[in-house]
């Protein structure tokens, strides 16, 4: 069963989902205070566009979301700096690799360098000297004092960890609030987030999941993000952070050969037609029967199921369907697994529980015959 080229076509209403801790998406960070490093520096237009066009700083991503400024607002930034009106702040965020990627500006540097060139064209009625021009149209003295013009950036340390870098990033975002996946997707860009956009259009992924996760706010991209991280790093290394647990995924897969990334890949595949032969609609949600109606996606069951089924051949596990529905049944009606897919689920003992649980009966109902 091939599904490598099938893609979305539309989407669907999306739900909410359970099985994460509350205000997962804006905890904040508990970390030594002398471990948030944040250097000043100042640079010019000039030198930074620069370094955007020789790599060096990361301003578009192919994550990234669409410039999305109306031009009247770009015209208006052009306009402040030619009045000498100072500027925000610039956060920027070093990898290990010494690239800096733009946490808090991207607007305002994609203003730049689309009117430096000659992409923007001003419109500024109340100036009628600027009004409907290039940057070649205008001065020498005016395109200086643009190329010219001190930026400000708060360049945040590699060392810093990844709770606080995600936290940092959320505080000082002066555009639309980013999740924290679209957050991770920023810092982590590169092999592993492509992996993640390409799994989340696959056909057997949004039929395993009823298309219901938000890809706006990369929902879907960040339960991925969980299965690559308990598949490839395991439970046990686990520990209580779970921003930390998905970002020392993406860096590892980061420095995969695509081989073992196409391994993954199939793995992941096979498990969710293996989830979704199973329980169908029901696949990573609570339920009792399979006839009653769907609920919603539980990440912390999603843990367990999407890396446990994804363990097993695709035979044995339709030989044994009736059976992993009881299995699973009677799980959900165990507190103890209840509780550890429900409540307080990033703590070390839940996560621990639901996995011990869940792999007792699969190994019980399905053998040890992984591959």
């Amino acid at each position: 069963m091939n599904t490598t080229s099938e893609k979305a076509t539309n989407m669907p209403e999306v739900e909410e989902i359970e099985g994460l801790d509350k205000g997962d998406d804006d905890l904040l960070g508990d970390y030594p205070i002398d471990t948030v490093l944040i250097r000043n520096e100042s640079r010019t237009v000039h030198d930074v566009l620069r370094r955007i066009e020789k790599g060096t700083f990361i301003m578009d991503p192919d994550f990234q979301r669409d410039f999305i400024w109306p031009e009247d607002k770009q015209c208006k930034l052009i306009e402040s700096v030619l009045m000498r009106i100072p500027l925000p702040v610039f956060y920027l965020a070093e990898n290990k690799e010494g690239q800096m990627i733009i946490v808090d500006g991207l607007q305002r540097l994609s203003t730049f360098r689309r009117f430096v060139n000659n992409e923007l064209r001003l419109k500024l009625q109340h100036q009628p000297d600027l009004d409907g021009k290039l940057f070649k149209d205008i001065s020498p003295k005016l395109q200086n004092r643009i190329e010219d013009c001190n930026l400000v950036l708060y360049v945040i340390d590699a060392k810093v960890p990844a709770q606080a870098l995600l936290d940092i990033f959320e505080r000082v975002n002066g555009g639309v609030p980013l999740t924290r996946q679209q957050m991770r997707n920023c810092l982590f860009s590169g092999p592993a987030t492509h992996f993640l956009k390409k799994e989340a259009k696959i056909k057997v992924f949004l039929k395993a999941t009823g298309k219901s996760l938000n890809w706006k706010t990369m929902r879907d991209r960040e339960l991925i993000n969980r299965f690559c991280a308990f598949e490839l790093l395991g439970e046990s290394q686990y520990r209580s952070d779970m921003d930390d647990f998905l970002a020392k995924a993406l860096i590892k897969m980061n420095d995969l050969e695509k081989a073992k990334l196409d391994i993954l890949s199939q793995q992941f595949r096979k498990s969710m037609r293996n989830n979704y032969f199973v329980y169908g609609k029901h696949a990573f949600r609570k339920h009792s029967t399979p006839y009653q109606g769907r609920s919603v996606i539980n990440a912390s069951l999603w843990d367990v199921m999407s890396t446990g089924l994804g363990r097993y051949s695709e035979a044995l596990v339709e030989a044994n369907k009736k059976e992993l529905q009881q299995g699973t049944y009677s799980l959900f009606k165990n507190p103890l697994f209840d509780e550890a897919i429900s409540l307080g689920t990033n703590q070390v003992s839940r996560v621990q529980t639901r996995f011990e649980m869940a792999h007792r009966m699969l190994q019980e109902t399905l053998g040890d015959k992984t591959n």
